[in-house]
């Protein structure tokens, strides 16, 4: 072989040894997953600013979620971001997992299950109170008023008619059918469900027999449905049927909902103005967890919980943790406006306040 031949072969070898893309990696090779925290470019973006975030959890906070990311990603168009649902014990699981950046949850990680959360430490940033409704489907009754005590016995099954003399006594002058009544709950790990449960077994002076969390072993006579929509739906299809439902859920499905007893001794309708009520003078912890379960006051609603986004306090880079704070500064301030007309409440002043500086503490 002459010496100009081998130099052309060289050449040749050289230019198709390696087929290589502008990032410097090999098409069709396996590209290594990125993890929450990652601040992974989005294809197409156009440069390193630009960041993906993932959620679950919450499908109480999941209306508020996704008109929040509508109206701040088109402000901010290098961050995309993903809520999926699936319930608050997914979001928990999920974060723990490092599957998701952040998630929405209606109750708190219990203590030996964040202790096995693989990005360490978390901070809770609260983002609504909303009330659970008493949904119901009853030919005949548009009105219905229920007491805790009478509440409970419904939902552990002691009550199966609609006619029975404790509803019969907290609804004086009611026409009530001789008809079933059909249990409907959550089937996956809510925190609608543990809020519920645990203001039943707070308000209702003993009559509520079954345990409080996030799932509970509900009698075999009752129905379950996948997040507040699926619950809703059962109701919405089944004559006789109650179940509790978020406020925005039970109103998108055109649903009757009761009004409760409240500690006043008062039968109060579930609306935001009312889950506000409840959110005065509640007690917040350093961390700013709180109850807003069985609030004293005459115009409280008494089934109004809170919601929050959990997130690390520490991410792998610090472009993550400024989409983060950027995203969470929107929930806390201008997000907030929206809430009421989605049939939720805003925070209270001095826990927006608290909620707010505790952005600070939120590292990449």
């Amino acid at each position: 072989m002459t010496q100009k031949m081998s130099v052309l072969l060289c050449l040749a070898l050289a230019a198709c040894g390696s087929k290589k893309d502008a990032a410097g990696t090999d098409p069709g090779s396996s590209a290594t997953p990125a993890t929450p925290g990652s601040a992974t470019p989005r294809a197409g973006g156009g440069g390193g600013g630009n960041v993906d975030l993932d959620a679950s959890g919450s499908t109480f906070q999941k209306t508020y979620q996704e008109s929040a990311i509508e109206a701040f990603t088109k402000a901010h168009n290098g961050i995309k971001i993903n809520y999926g649902g699936g319930g608050s014990g997914k979001g928990r699981q999920d974060l723990s997992d490092l599957v998701v950046d952040f998630a929405g949850t209606d109750s708190l990680f219990k203590d030996a299950d964040l202790a096995k959360a693989k990005g360490g430490a978390v901070l809770y940033f609260p983002v609504l109170l909303g009330p659970i409704t008493l949904a119901y489907n009853l030919d005949g009754v548009d009105k219905l008023q229920l007491s805790p005590a009478t509440a409970a016995k419904i939902f552990d099954r002691e009550i199966k008619r609609w006619n029975d003399p404790a509803i019969a006594a907290d609804n004086p002058g009611a026409k009530l059918p001789d008809a079933d009544i059909v249990v409907a709950h959550r089937a996956d790990g809510s925190g609608t469900t543990d809020n519920f449960t645990k203001y039943l077994d707070k308000a209702s002076g003993g009559a509520w027999k079954l345990k409080s969390g996030s799932t509970v072993e509900w009698p075999a006579d009752t129905q379950a449905g996948q997040g507040n929509a699926g619950v809703a739906q059962i109701v919405k299809s089944t004559k006789g049927a109650i179940g509790y439902v978020d406020l925005s859920d039970a109103k998108a499905s055109a649903l009757h909902y009761a009004n409760v007893k409240n500690q006043a001794g008062k039968f109060i309708e579930p609306t935001a103005a009312s889950a506000s009520a409840a959110g005065d003078g509640i007690d917040v912890k350093d961390d700013l967890t709180f109850s807003a379960l069985d609030a004293k006051g005459d115009a409280a609603y008494p089934i109004t919980y809170q919601s929050w986004v959990v997130v690390y306090a520490k991410t792998n880079k610090a472009e993550h943790a400024a989409a983060l704070k950027q995203y969470l500064q929107y929930l806390l301030t201008d997000g907030q406006k929206m809430l009421p007309e989605l049939d939720f409440a805003p925070l209270p002043k001095s826990l927006q306040d608290k909620a707010i500086a505790q952005l600070g503490k939120l590292a990449g």
